[in-house]
């Protein structure tokens, strides 16, 4: 892949997409608080704190109105008691619905499904053991179906009728981004004609919120240090200290151009490009390597040079290793001339798996609206210089986006997105 160029016919549309977030259940509420330079971080309340526990704050998904949708009402998602299908399901659907675009068995058989998880509902297997283990209660028949990761994508099949090819893509954080790059292959390669993906994860559960601390990854906050929840995700900041853990969900319905013109479908964006690369390196340190491999093969993929591309949307999350590698990188592939430089993980925390399906639905709706998000919370670092983040909301006119996801095991995929 990496050095060929795609054909323009061959390109993959995005047809529409959704998302839920901590920054709100609706798309346009979610970015009006995002260029508000608001933030969706606040006390983590998922669970009961311990004295002494390292995490305290989150981003966390407001409660959803399920009541214009019967199939996520209480009697119908009784078994299903992960938070991963209630939100994947209801994302895919708003997804469809705004499209227009009802899976008839006609079309079903062409329909794939990469929509993915990294985490999926390990939250369930966990309860249940601990009922187990504490009142020697026997699991229910519906605990290991809600931790089995590919059965999001198996609910969204049966939610919406799809019988095309169906595939989880597990990249850990790079996940959202590589279900999009499995659903234009599915294209590429004839199998299907319109593809629903994107991603959801929900890990704000009590041991994997301790794991990710204890492993030094995750923000912790110092009672002396003065810090707010919101101003806890500080990308490419002097003093950032880790991710916010955070849980969301985003969906984007890829198709062929042939298909969306037949049945008059319109769309504003296409996949141009894309890459993925594998470090080879550190179970969780970038290779630098790879990493701008990985940048460079998506662009020349899309057919540009670095200087066609408008803006970047950073992976950016908050460490002090990963952000000073990407910061490298930019540098080594634009040189002098980086474009705008956006760091969604400012305002969101880190969704895990679920991120860069988020950042992308966020970079594609400013390209609709020819506006740059700000990245909040930014103190100039001595180690990072010439970055040119954009600090507050922008006009610009962008018609190439590159989105950046690095994910843990050195699992690398890069996106360029063009407004048409």
């Amino acid at each position: 892949m990496q050095g060929a160029r795609m054909r323009g016919d061959a390109r993959p549309v995005i047809l529409g997409y959704d998302a839920v977030s901590p920054l709100g259940t609706v798309l346009d509420e979610q970015w009006q608080v995002a260029a508000d330079c608001g933030s969706g971080v606040g006390p983590l309340t998922r669970f009961p704190l311990r004295e002494q526990f390292p995490v305290t704050i989150a981003g966390q998904v407001p409660s959803v109105d399920v009541g214009p949708y019967p199939f996520l009402r209480p009697r119908e998602m009784a078994q299903w008691t992960s938070p991963v299908f209630l939100h994947g399901m209801l994302v895919v659907h708003r997804a469809l619905e705004r499209i227009g675009l009802s899976i008839t068995p006609e079309l079903a058989p062409r329909v794939g499904v990469t929509f993915s998880t990294a985490i999926g509902g390990l939250d369930a297997v966990l309860e249940a053991d601990r009922q187990l283990s504490q009142q020697g209660r026997l699991p229910k028949p519906f605990v290991n179906p809600n931790s089995c990761i590919n059965m999001v994508g198996g609910k969204i099949s049966i939610l919406t009728g799809a019988q095309g090819p169906i595939s989880t893509t597990i990249t850990a954080c790079a996940t959202g981004s590589t279900s999009m790059i499995t659903g234009a292959l599915f294209l590429q390669a004839g199998m299907a004609d319109v593809v629903i993906c994107g991603a959801v994860d929900f890990p704000l559960v009590e041991p994997i919120v301790a794991g990710f601390a204890t492993m030094n990854g995750a923000y912790k906050h110092k009672p002396d240090d003065g810090d707010t929840p919101s101003r806890a995700s500080r990308p490419f900041a002097q003093d950032r200290r880790g991710f916010v853990v955070s849980e969301g969900a985003a969906c984007i319905v890829l198709a062929t151009r042939e298909f969306a013109d037949v049945h008059g479908l319109s769309y504003r964006f296409e996949l141009a490009g894309w890459d993925t690369t594998a470090d080879a390196f550190h179970f969780v340190a970038p290779n630098p390597v790879t990493v701008s491999r990985c940048v460079r093969g998506a662009i020349a993929h899309a057919g540009i040079a670095p200087s066609d591309v408008d803006s970047v949307n950073a992976h950016a999350a908050s460490t002090r290793v990963g952000d000073k590698i990407e910061a490298d990188i930019l540098h080594e592939v634009f040189g002098s001339a980086i474009p705008p430089v956006v760091a969604n993980k400012s305002q969101l925390g880190h969704l895990m798996g679920a991120s860069s399906a988020m950042e992308s639905v966020l970079a594609l709706e400013g390209m609709r609206r020819q506006v740059l998000l700000p990245t909040i919370n930014h103190s100039p670092d001595p180690e990072l210089p010439g970055l040119p983040l954009s600090l507050s909301c922008q006009c610009l006119e962008q018609e190439f986006v590159l989105k950046n996801a690095f994910g843990f095991g050195g699992c690398n995929a890069c996106l360029v997105f063009r407004r048409v």
